[in-house]
Formats: structure tokens, sequence, C-alpha cells
């Protein structure tokens, strides 16, 4: 009877260190909104609403999102976006814009304990670009970790995205810190220097993508970056093929946390 009870305890005990040791799941999707307005010159939040929930997504990084801006006819994107998905948001302003705010936004699952929103380095003649961060956890049982949005410089040089990626670096991926997930519009194609230097920090993962048409390839400038890089694994990349309710389509990679101490 004893030997009995002392192997279903340890079965038990098997089991919970199984559960324990189970990496887990952070479904993350970064979306290039283009304040809202689609390919086809419409201002329709409900369906890249209806993109963003059909992802189901725990995180997601939002870039060109309006604040009460006249072009947006004086609509809070970000509300409306919570309202259509379900999801907390937190807006990080890059600039004033037409009477409102344009910037980056976040929206989680679970409500974020801290945000903080910080101005990329760039010319005063470059339009002002930042990244938000927010700690936020996407299951009680899972990481504290730091969810970046930003969106990089557009300029041909590709002299002020080195620079943001070198702040981002410096601001973000810190020895000893906890987990971080850094998503957005990077305005560079994995091939270039910019992502190769952020990839010497962050786990990358890029996926292929279909060309536009036979002589014009599509090159993936919206990624998704986790560090540190051996506590990750990216289990699915998928290019969301969307071509109306934005200039961008919507990028859901998965990606796998496994704790330090179960590897």
């Amino acid at each position: 009877m004893k030997r009995t009870a002392c192997a279903l305890l340890l079965l038990v005990c098997f089991s919970a260190a199984a559960r324990s040791a189970a990496p887990i799941a952070v479904r993350v999707l970064t979306y290039n909104i283009h304040h809202g307005e689609g390919t086809d010159g419409l201002f329709d939040l409900p369906r890249v609403a209806a993109l963003i929930s059909a992802a189901a997504p725990d995180l997601v990084a939002l870039q060109e999102v309006d604040q009460r801006t006249a072009r947006a006819g004086g609509v809070d994107q970000l509300a409306e976006l919570e309202r259509l998905t379900g999801m907390h948001g937190l807006f990080g302003e890059a600039m004033d814009f037409q009477g409102g705010a344009y910037g980056v936004a976040v929206l989680t699952r679970q409500p974020a304990a801290r945000a903080v929103n910080r101005a990329l380095p760039a010319r005063p003649d470059r339009e002002p670009r930042t990244e938000l961060t927010v700690d936020v956890r996407t299951r009680p049982d899972g990481p504290l970790l730091h969810f970046t949005s930003t969106h990089l410089d557009q300029g041909r040089d590709q002299e002020h995205r080195l620079a943001q990626a070198g702040f981002l670096n410096d601001v973000l991926a810190t020895n000893g810190d906890m987990p971080g997930i850094l998503a957005g519009d990077m305005n560079s194609r994995p091939d270039t220097d910019v992502m190769q230097l952020l990839a010497g920090r962050w786990l990358a993962s890029f996926p292929d993508l279909p060309p536009v048409a036979p002589d014009r390839p599509r090159g993936l400038v919206d990624h998704v970056l986790a560090r540190p890089a051996e506590d990750w694994h990216a289990s699915e990349t998928q290019v969301i093929d969307d071509r109306l309710a934005s200039d961008h389509r919507p990028l859901l990679v998965v990606l796998e946390w496994s704790p330090p101490a179960t590897r």
C-alpha cells in the first residue's frame, strides 16, 4: 500500500514538473495599420480589428496609429480597436499631428503593469519615431516580459535606422534583464545591416514571402524579435495575406518561451 502511494506521489510530481517545464506559447502580431486607411482609400477600423481578432494574438504591436486627428475624423483609433477586439491598449505618441497625436500602440490580452514611451534618435528634419515598451504577462504562469512596439525611420539612407536599432539594443537588450519581445515596422529587409544588428542580440524569424508579381518580389519590413535568444523558439511565422485593410500585411509569430532552468 505504501509503495502504491509513493508511486502515485512520484507520478504526480513528475507530471507537475513536466507541465512546468513545457514551453509557454506567446502569439505576437505586428501590424502597421496606415492610420486605418485601406488601399481602397477607405477608413475602416472594423476590418482592421477583424484581422487582429482572427489571429487570436496575446500581444499586438501597432504602428501608424492616429489619436483624434483631423485625418482620422477625430476618432481615438486605439480606443476603438480596444472596443472592437476586447483587448487592453496603450498608446505611444511620436508627434503631435492635425489636432491630435500620431505614433505606435500595443494591444495586450492581459493588462500591462507598466509602460514607457521613448523617442528614437533622429535628426530634426526627420519624422519623429518612438518605441513603446510595456511590462506584461500573457498568462498567470508565464514570464513577466518587456513588449515593445516601434517604427523605424523610412528614409533611403539607413544611417538613421542603424542609430535607432542601436538605441533599441542599448535600452532593451541589456544582460540580466527580463525576457523581451520587440515588434514593429523596421523599414528594413532581413538582409540589411539594420536587421543584422538587431539579430545579433535578438532571436529573429524571417518568413518567406510570395512575390506580388514575378518581376516584383515583396520585401519583408515588419518583424518580431525576442530575447534572450536562447530562451525563445519561433514555432510559427505567418504573413496574413490581406492587401486591403492597410498598405502593410499583419505578421503573426508564435513564440515559445522556455525558462532557463529547464534547458
